[in-house]
């Protein structure tokens, strides 16, 4: 009877511990990136009860109880929801989100981040997201210093606070090289191209091309004389004339040019009309065409920050640039059921889980390893009905061992109330 006692104790208390546990998810049903946790329970030690003979196959045991064995951690995704801000993230698949708070770094599902006053991107209880900088931004006087495609990710051990201003701006950069494309026919018309260049004042002005044929014309092929002018954006001022010839053969691809640079306004701009059929064309029968591409671009401000798959950030700007500024890192481990909770929706690493680390590609350059969708956040992956069935079957089972023990509570209270 003693043992009855004892047995429906540890039922109660893993009971009350699982129920706990379940309360527990439950209440964070709306906790952005919450992770559910599910006891997984144990039986205690057992006596041996040998039959008459002891023959193996008649032995049995009676236990002594149950015990809370594990406290396991759900890996599915939560559902996703929409956003409005962004700033805000969910990792599809595997991987954690790194922050760092009083020197110590977690780990996390939520990406609801924001800015802080000092633009350090941060969580909501001000834990810094980690990353990568691109080192790019000059924070002193918040101006670009550089275009990058990318922003690698760098070792894992150089992982960095995120910092990006909620002002920055591009410098204007001077045009070196002016392409011009397109066709200026077989007829005695004149034809004119045209393409936006930037000074070195950061200026935009117009470089403007005037084809007129040649006269004699030298066959086979066909020769125009150019002029080439650069002007204000109002065109009211004239910064430089220069005069050429361009010649094509007799299927109209360009076979030479003597303009080569002009000045525009201070800085040197190289004219560039292609060569054969890449460029500059004189072919009969065929549509007149016009067009160019220059280097070079006017100031522009920052127009707001963008998070592409890779979780790379992009700064836009107003003239119609971009740039990588940053990466926002994703780290993995060997076993995420080892993570240790530290609080709400943020975790710790632990001899378990085994230490973080970055994924790689072919050629062994760190990535993140999964997709990080924008706009979008994870939100708890606890399942209602499945916490409510649970927390019906846990007090089920909590009634029943509360009914041993007062059973047992009887038989002894019968026991001792028999006469010797």
């Amino acid at each position: 009877m003693t043992q009855a006692f004892y047995t429906g104790l540890t039922g109660l208390r893993a009971g009350q511990t699982a129920i706990d546990i379940s309360a527990n998810n439950a209440a964070n049903i709306s906790t952005t990136g919450f992770r559910a946790y599910q006891a997984e329970f144990s039986s205690l030690f057992e006596d041996a009860l040998v039959s008459e003979g002891g023959s193996a196959l008649n032995q049995a045991s009676v236990g002594y109880g149950t015990q809370i064995q594990a406290n396991s951690m759900s890996l599915e995704d939560g559902p996703y929801s929409l956003s409005d801000r962004s700033t805000d993230m969910a990792i599809e698949g595997e991987g954690w989100f790194g922050i760092k708070g009083n020197s110590q770094a977690f780990y996390t599902r939520a990406g609801n981040f924001t800015f802080d006053q000092n633009s350090d991107l941060v969580t909501p209880d001000g834990n810094y997201v980690l990353g990568t900088m691109g080192g790019n931004i000059d924070f002193q006087n918040n101006i670009l210093t550089n275009v990058l495609n990318e922003v690698p990710l760098g070792d894992i051990g150089t992982t960095q606070t995120l910092r990006f201003p909620q002002t920055l701006s591009y410098p204007a950069i001077s045009t070196t090289t002016a392409q011009l494309f397109g066709n200026l026919g077989t007829d005695e018309e004149a034809r004119v191209m045209s393409a936006d260049i930037v000074d070195a004042n950061g200026q935009k002005n117009h470089l403007k091309l005037s084809f007129e044929k040649s006269n004699p014309q030298v066959l086979p092929g066909t020769q125009w004389d150019v002029t080439a002018s650069t002007l204000s954006s109002d065109e009211k001022t004239l910064y430089d004339t220069k005069t050429g010839k361009v010649s094509f053969n007799s299927d109209g691809g360009l076979i030479s040019s003597t303009l080569d640079t002009i000045d525009n306004n201070g800085s040197a701009v190289t004219i560039d009309l292609g060569t054969n059929f890449e460029g500059v064309t004189s072919i009969g029968s065929t549509s007149i065409t016009s067009s160019s591409k220059t280097d070079g671009s006017i100031a522009g401000e920052l127009v707001g920050y963008d998070i592409n798959r890779n979780a790379e950030v992009i700064a836009s700007f107003s003239n119609g640039r971009q740039s990588s500024v940053g990466q926002i890192a994703v780290f993995h481990f060997n076993n995420d059921q080892g993570l240790d909770r530290a609080s709400g929706a943020n975790f710790l690493q632990s001899s378990n889980s085994g230490e973080a680390y970055f994924k790689k590609d072919e050629n062994g350059k760190n990535v993140v390893g999964t997709n990080v969708m924008t706009y979008k956040l994870e939100n708890s992956n606890v399942a209602m009905e499945d916490t409510l069935t649970q927390l019906i079957i846990l007090q089920r089972s909590y009634d029943a061992n509360s009914k041993s023990i007062s059973t047992a509570d009887q038989m002894m209270q019968k026991a001792l109330s028999m006469d010797a």
